[in-house]
């Protein structure tokens, strides 16, 4: 069995990793105490920490590792190529997962995970423009063969749509003055670093309001990010879809970073839960009790003694439930 290699060698740290093993396992070792048989998808691979531990902990477990980012897939390759046939890597945004788990021979599955938002190997490649704190080109493109960056957004939109790209994906106050600012800015010379953006954002947003909050292009670069990427409507499909997938007794853990995220999460989640016995009622009918149970009270957050060795697990929520029934084959 391969010895589990130190993440920081990857330049990611997975977060609540002890906590994600801890929740999934029951699942994942029902028929077998060492995983036979159990599939688990990891629907953000990344670097693939989260999947090495599993498949460390677990020397029967399969698991079908999905990532858009082709350089996340060769680097997550390499690291897990110990393990053999017991991985498939497969690149396809996570809303691809029904065609991701029948190309790989499975119909059903026993756990998924979800670790939503940019992962830090992709903050750390200042290339790709994901981060405000070094200047890069305004890319932002999770997946390189994707058609629109950043750039295309500041240049091209209209000053509308602009504002409602950053006060819906990014929850900007200021969001109609930055649209503004961009686009008489671009009048004279179009956007193609993130350096002239954040110049930018200083000039645009008031001095009180930048004290306060993070860091003043947080927002924006949050809200350009997610509508490069699709990333909200590419969750609410993903969730109902991986959900449909568990077996009963199967188990979804999904950690957000942002409160779009963490939305889209609780809302899916509460529907999950809730009981479909029509209202007014008096009793549960057979049958249509819910199809699944919450695992955590609320969203858990990572302890400070996680949050001290690893700052970005600071906004962490998860939440995660289990399929009592409703149509999975145990």
């Amino acid at each position: 069995m391969p010895n589990s290699t130190n993440p920081q060698d990857h330049g990611h740290v997975p977060v609540l990793l002890d906590r994600c093993v801890e929740l999934l396992t029951p699942a994942l070792t029902r028929r077998h105490a060492d995983g036979t048989d159990a599939v688990l998808v990891d629907a953000t691979l990344g670097a693939g920490g989260h999947t090495e531990r599993f498949l460390t902990d677990f020397p029967g477990l399969q698991v079908i590792g999905l990532d858009r980012d082709p350089n996340a897939l060769a680097i997550a390759g390499d690291r897990l190529a110990p393990f053999g046939d017991r991985i498939r890597l497969v690149r396809t945004r996570y809303d691809g997962i029904t065609g991701a788990i029948a190309d790989s021979g499975f119909r059903q599955i026993d756990g998924v995970l979800f670790d939503l938002g940019v992962s830090s190997m992709q903050l750390d490649q200042t290339e790709r423009g994901f981060s405000y704190a070094a200047d890069a080109p305004l890319d932002m493109r999770m997946d390189p063969d994707a058609l629109l960056t950043a750039a295309e957004i500041l240049n091209t939109y209209d000053a509308k749509s602009i504002a409602r790209i950053l006060r819906d994906f990014g929850e900007e106050r200021f969001a109609g003055r930055i649209a503004d600012k961009v686009v008489k800015r671009r009048a004279q010379q179009p956007f193609s670093t993130t350096g002239e953006l954040v110049e930018l954002l200083y000039e645009a947003i008031p001095a009180p309001a930048r004290r306060t909050g993070g860091h003043p292009a947080k927002r924006t670069f949050q809200a350009l990010r997610v509508a490069v990427n699709g990333e909200l409507d590419s969750l609410r499909a993903a969730l109902p879809a991986a959900m449909a997938a568990l077996r009963d007794g199967g188990r979804i853990v999904v950690m957000a970073y942002q409160s779009l995220e963490d939305r889209i999460v609780k809302q899916a989640f509460t529907a999950a839960t809730a009981s479909r016995t029509p209202p007014g009622l008096p009793i549960e009918l057979p049958g249509h009790e819910p199809e699944f149970v919450a695992l955590t009270r609320g969203a858990e957050r990572a302890r400070q003694s996680e949050i001290d060795s690893n700052p970005r697990s600071a906004p962490v929520r998860l939440r995660a439930l289990e399929k009592v029934g409703g149509g999975g084959n145990s």
